[in-house]
């Protein structure tokens, strides 16, 4: 009986089990945005090439403005010709078809938000997304008595050689790290002479 018992639970949670298995199958989604390029070659282009752009360049006809603000603040002011997809947005799928018909129209998106910093996080989502025909625009955005202020502030660039030192990091990594042997150092041991017994002295 114990062992008919025993049977009926193997049975029974072997059942649940590929049961687990069948609705994992077949609810499994593919998910919806997969990266394009990793992180390694997404800093070869980045740092190879000048993906900034200055207020004076967005006027060129294979330019399109985005404008990675709030609704509101798009509303309260905005270059001109400029199109608002909000950046908590910008992977929505309607979104997504507007930057996949500018890179088949060989068009540049050219985001820009309040500054250069609010834009990057969008451009590098899209980025790592395969959108390479990407660009931020260098201006600062602010309003002064509800009047938009554009200005176009002068870009940090480090003197240092970004890309020597990631290809020098990356080589470094690939080298394989040969351990040396450890030879034990012999221990020299000192033979200690016992004491010998004294006899006992005095008695009764």
């Amino acid at each position: 009986m114990k062992e008919l018992e025993k049977v009926k639970r193997i049975s029974v949670g072997s059942t649940f089990f590929i049961l687990a298995i069948v609705i994992g199958v077949l609810t499994y989604e593919r998910p919806e945005n997969l990266y394009a390029t990793n992180a390694e070659n997404a800093l070869k282009n980045l740092t190879s090439t000048n993906y900034i752009i200055s207020i004076n360049e967005i006027k060129q006809p294979e330019i399109v403005l985005v404008d990675i603000r709030t609704p509101y603040e798009f509303e309260k002011g905005h270059l001109e010709n400029a199109i608002n997809i909000p950046a908590p947005e910008v992977l929505k799928e309607e979104n997504k078809t507007l930057f996949t018909d500018w890179k088949e129209s060989k068009k540049v998106a050219a985001l820009y938000g309040k500054d250069i910093e609010e834009a990057n996080l969008p451009f590098l989502l899209l980025y790592q997304l395969g959108y390479d025909n990407l660009k931020l625009v260098n201006a600062e955005n602010r309003f002064l008595q509800n009047q938009l202020i554009t200005n176009s502030p002068d870009v940090e660039r480090s003197n240092a050689d970004i890309r020597a030192f990631i290809d020098e990091s990356i080589k470094n990594s690939k080298q394989r790290v040969v351990e040396k042997e450890i030879v034990p150092v012999p221990r020299k041991i000192i033979p200690v002479k016992k004491k010998k017994k004294r006899p006992v002295e005095g008695g009764c």
